[in-house]
């Protein structure tokens, strides 16, 4: 019988699905700011987790003014503070996030990466999203990055209603706040929003090198196409899927739905890999890496090496740090694919 096909499947997620799936995924279900190790090397790490768990202990529950002040008080609350986790790729940005995430007491919080954030509001509506969001106590968002500018306006109001509501936020990108966009798209048009959506945040640094390749071998060579069809029939229930297809596939989805369709595969391969046509393509790709590294789905591929996933004039382009975390990612998938084939 023929291995199953990411191909195959097309997730669909209803609106309430959506907000139950607001927690961090199965990769960050468990982890806290204990088990967190600083790089003793590169002392932002260890002030990122006491800023932290700071942060965390000053979350309080959303304000909630009574009839009397909403028409009598001319006193306008002060926007609840956010924090902003800025550093490169593998340095525990996303761990730091779920541990504020799990250290905050409430059920009343969400957690969710920046297109799942989106996703939520294209789903739900403006106004509706906020109504649902503004009741929580923290909105913890991973990956934020505004690639165009339809999502920056869309962002910036979501956040300033938000935060206006009480809410606090707190935030995970390789980019700061007021560089959000730059190499993208006319980051000028719209400096005045990227500003405003800046102001509402503390930036903390992170600093060091990916801890995923600290000390460890490169990604293992691609398999051979029998090695691939070998490694998925001694993983049951694993997919294979061809490059170009899978490619093709993920163009009809959004990707806030990869998650669904790469959540109870044991082990994803990939056969005939090669450098992306287009960054269009590209992006999905980065999209598809996270949500594997989220639910640490092993990948093997055949085919070009993962470090050639993207062309030379990508790693030079604006969403340099995408490509690149989107590879580090990979190359540890690979690395837990390998380890059970011998490799």
């Amino acid at each position: 019988m023929p291995a199953p096909r990411l191909v195959d499947r097309h997730p669909e997620i209803e609106a309430e699905e959506l907000i139950a799936a607001l927690v961090p995924p199965p990769r960050f279900a468990g982890v806290r700011f204990g088990t967190y190790v600083p790089n003793p090397g590169e002392p932002t790490q260890a002030a990122a987790v006491t800023a932290g768990q700071r942060f965390a202990q000053g979350v309080g529950p959303v304000a909630k003014q009574g009839l009397f002040n909403r028409i009598f008080s001319k006193r306008v609350p002060d926007p609840a503070p956010g924090l902003y986790l800025d550093g490169g790729f593998g340095v525990g940005k996303t761990h730091l996030l779920a541990s504020i995430w799990h250290a905050v007491p409430s059920a009343e919080k969400s957690y969710g990466t920046f297109v799942e954030i989106t996703h939520l509001v294209g789903a739900l509506g403006f106004a509706e999203a906020v109504r649902r969001l503004s009741t929580h106590r923290l909105l913890a968002i991973d990956e934020f990055e505004l690639d165009d500018p339809g999502d920056t306006t869309l962002v910036t109001r979501l956040l300033t209603e938000l935060t206006d509501a009480g809410v606090h936020v707190a935030a995970t990108s390789n980019t700061l706040p007021d560089k959000l966009g730059e190499g993208r798209f006319a980051a000028d048009d719209f400096i005045r929003e990227i500003r405003a959506l800046s102001a509402r945040f503390t930036v903390v640094r992170v600093d060091g090198p990916d801890y995923r390749h600290r000390g460890l071998p490169d990604a293992p060579d691609p398999m051979t196409t029998d090695e691939i069809d070998a490694h998925a029939a001694a993983v049951p229930g694993s997919t294979v899927d061809d490059f170009d297809e899978l490619c093709a596939h993920l163009a009809k989805l959004h990707p806030s739905r990869y998650g669904k369709l790469v959540a109870d595969a044991p082990a994803v391969h990939i056969k005939g890999l090669h450098a992306v046509p287009d960054q269009d393509v590209a992006l999905r790709m980065v999209a598809l890496a996270d949500r594997l590294y989220d639910r640490a789905v092993p990948v093997a591929v055949s085919g070009a090496p993962l470090s050639e996933l993207y062309t030379d004039e990508m790693l030079r382009g604006g969403y340099r740090k995408k490509y690149l975390r989107s590879i580090s990612r990979l190359t540890a998938l690979a690395r837990d694919a390998g380890a059970g084939f011998g490799r």
